[in-house]
């Protein structure tokens, strides 16, 4: 399996009072799928995003896109990679060909025939202003610029945060479309997990700066199970392997490894998913003592 982009030990921080650090973040995104970045608000997925663009210098690291190592070979990457960031940022004021006219210079590969075509797809008028458009056309708008320049790799940030479900359905169809060819990638960061449900092969999991999980969606979600009991149904064994555990005055569930199922043998069990992990991973998440 080839591998579109790759970090290793890639570490960043900000000190100070309310300082961050990423420690030693390291991940890869095959070719020809769809990587979900998860994490809570905060978790660092943004901070890894800008450092690993250049957009941020960091400490230590290595990162390569496309087996060629930044910022080494920087200039010669970008022309291949889409970047949508979250909050858009263009001139609120200006229309959307100026932006177009003023984006385009920038990419050697630019096509107006694919970028027409995706105005048209995506229902755009080029004479609008910014400010005239919803959020579901900022973002759709945002794609047609990264789509426009045959982009093999699309790095996303929180780019459904905010839709409503329709146009979130809609920007998810456009993300199956573009990797279907089997030689283009996304990695998608959000803290919307059921987007990842309906799209993601892959998952990279960040918590307080750290990589906490990496690895195929599937993998994943079958490594974990949910288990539900009464009061009285927890064991100490049971209490130590449970990773998360959310208890009521009638009884409690918890996250455990599939590995370690055993402990809870005869209590009511269910797969679980990307949401329940990160919830139980850190909202309920068990401390000793």
């Amino acid at each position: 399996m080839s591998i579109a982009l790759e970090t290793k030990n890639l570490c960043k921080t900000y000190p100070g009072p309310g300082g961050f650090e990423l420690k030693n973040v390291g991940f890869s995104v095959p070719s020809g799928y769809i990587t979900g970045f998860i994490g809570r608000n905060g978790a660092g997925k943004t901070t890894t995003l800008k450092v690993m663009l250049g957009l941020s210098p960091r400490d230590s690291g290595e990162v390569s896109l496309f087996s060629k190592s930044m910022p080494e070979h920087e200039a010669e990457c970008k022309q291949d990679i889409g970047v949508v960031f979250g909050g858009f940022s263009y001139h609120e004021t200006k229309r959307l060909r100026a932006v177009t006219r003023a984006f385009k210079r920038f990419y050697k590969n630019w096509s107006d025939e694919k970028y027409c075509e995706l105005l048209r797809k995506f229902e755009l008028d080029e004479n609008k202003r910014i400010k005239e458009l919803s959020a579901g056309m900022k973002v759709k708008y945002a794609l047609a610029l990264a789509l426009s320049h045959d982009a093999r790799l699309l790095i996303l940030d929180e780019p459904t945060s905010g839709l409503d479900p329709v146009s979130r359905d809609e920007i998810i169809d456009i993300f199956r479309e573009f990797v279907e060819s089997g030689e283009r990638s996304i990695l998608f960061s959000t803290h919307i997990t059921s987007d990842l449900d309906k799209c993601a092969d892959h998952i990279v999991y960040i918590k307080d700066g750290e990589i906490a999980m990496t690895g195929d969606r599937e993998q994943i979600i079958g490594g974990y199970r949910l288990v539900q009991g009464g009061r009285d149904d927890m064991s100490e064994g049971l209490r130590a392997a449970l990773i998360g555990i959310k208890e009521t005055p009638f009884g409690f569930t918890g996250l455990i490894r599939a590995s370690e199922l055993y402990l809870a043998d005869g209590l009511k069990t269910a797969k679980a998913d990307i949401e329940s992990i990160m919830l139980y991973t850190e909202k309920y998440e068990r401390h000793e003592g």
